[in-house]
């Protein structure tokens, strides 16, 4: 039996589960394979979290790169600079590359797309977005007869357990940021995930597949969930909706909007009611149609799943002579293919705003008098309380508007003196105008 053989380079949390996978499902593999995988080395400069076969161990990662018998190089280690280095000389020694490396291929993916495709090598991604949720082959092979609608996903666990605790229990953001740290779903350092970065790499990739080139990552419009408040997720219950931070991609008249954000939607939508640490994509085909994938998008063992996932593919296709797919990646930015990136104030959408306002006569007046004169109309209103002379909450949704027109409207009634602090705005998804 062909033996095909795998050099991991980093063997941190998900370095671990993959060796536990390709070890623990050692016979199942072997038989689904139709050869042997073996890991034959490792390069890891730390001390081993799992207890391995000391001979496979090495502290040069070159080793295993410049090894003439390793089919497939696994990338674990992270991060853009020494990981970028590795990759692109294990695919130029004409390596198979497998990496869950999302900040790497959301940031200079392209060089790295660019030379599998010169070298005619395998190039798999799965685990860098959602987990074990098979999204990117969905995306670049279930999909491929469709022209993407639009993708919506909530792509990171952290921000959506924060957001769905916030939900069931009413308390602040930063108790909720707390409690997540101290049960582990949160770094000590949180800004990758609640800034929004993190959700925007996953987007990055999947709209560079789904629309066929690559998005610049700078292109991205990125909004974290740190100004959520717990008087806007009340209002949206009440209106009937949830706050989701949503990483979302709109094609329309040869432009994409790219973007993450919180977002306001129904609880009938399909990503209303994934809650806790879970991961969905909502994916819209013109011949498919609307599509739901959902699961688990983190953790250990659920991304060594798809790491193990893509070598298992990538070593089909070395034992039946498949050549590399370099049609399936996106080598050529967005702009070369005549797509434009729609800047985020030319979106339109629908509107939550919610105006602090000091209770008096006339500031009703005051302030739909500004919105209409950037032709922004009123769909809906909720006003809280009364407090004469103090500050109390109007909640007014939108019909369709240009974001454009909404932010300039709001630097206006922002400096109203009958406003008390910033009017804050949610963008609303899945709302019928």
């Amino acid at each position: 039996m062909k033996i095909i053989n795998v050099g991991i380079l980093g063997l941190g949390t998900i370095g671990s589960g993959v060796v536990k996978v390709l070890q623990g499902h050692q016979a199942l593999l072997d038989r689904r394979v139709g050869a042997r995988l073996r890991i034959r080395r490792i390069a890891e400069v730390g001390t081993p979290r799992i207890e391995v076969d000391p001979k496979l161990l090495t502290r040069d990662a070159r080793e295993v790169i410049d090894d003439p018998q390793i089919d497939i190089v696994v990338e674990l280690i992270g991060g853009t600079t020494v990981a970028k280095t590795l990759c692109l000389e294990a695919v130029n020694k004409g390596k198979h590359l497998v990496t869950a490396n999302k900040a790497l291929l959301a940031e200079q993916g392209l060089e790295i797309y660019q030379a599998a495709a010169t070298k005619r090598v395998d190039l798999g991604f799965e685990a860098s977005v959602c987990g074990a949720i098979p999204i990117i082959r969905s995306v670049r092979e279930g999909l491929v007869a469709n022209q993407v609608r639009s993708i919506m996903g909530i792509v990171n666990g952290t921000t959506n357990y924060i957001l769905t605790k916030m939900t069931e229990s009413g308390q602040a953001f930063a108790t909720v940021l707390a409690e997540a740290q101290a049960k582990g779903y949160a770094e000590a350092d949180p800004t990758l995930d609640v800034g929004g970065f993190d959700a925007a790499h996953k987007l990055q990739i999947l709209g560079s597949l789904a629309y066929g080139s690559y998005i610049r990552y700078s292109d991205i419009h990125i909004e974290g969930i740190q100004k959520v408040e717990a008087v806007d997720i009340e209002f949206a219950r009440e209106l009937g909706c949830r706050i989701k931070l949503l990483a979302i991609a709109k094609e329309e008249q040869g432009e994409l909007e790219v973007r993450v954000h919180p977002t306001m939607i129904p609880d009938s939508h399909l990503l209303a009611s994934v809650g806790g640490v879970y991961n969905a994509v909502h994916i819209r085909g013109d011949s498919a149609g609307s599509l739901m994938f959902s699961g688990r998008g983190a953790g250990q063992m659920p991304t060594a799943s798809s790491v193990v996932a893509d070598i298992v593919e990538i070593a089909h296709n070395i034992i039946f002579h498949r050549p590399s797919r370099a049609s399936l990646l996106p080598t050529t930015l967005m702009a070369d293919e005549g797509i434009r990136i729609r800047p985020i104030e030319r979106i339109r959408g629908r509107y939550y705003l919610r105006i602090m306002a000091v209770d008096k006569p006339g500031v009703l007046s005051k302030v739909s008098g500004v919105l209409g004169e950037y032709n922004i109309s009123i769909a809906s209103m909720i006003q809280k309380g009364r407090a004469e002379q103090a500050a109390v909450p109007i909640v007014m949704l939108t019909h369709e508007a240009n974001e454009g027109d909404v932010q300039k409207a709001l630097k206006r009634i922002n400096h109203l003196e009958v406003v008390a602090q910033d009017v804050v705005l949610f963008r609303m998804e899945g709302i019928e105008d």
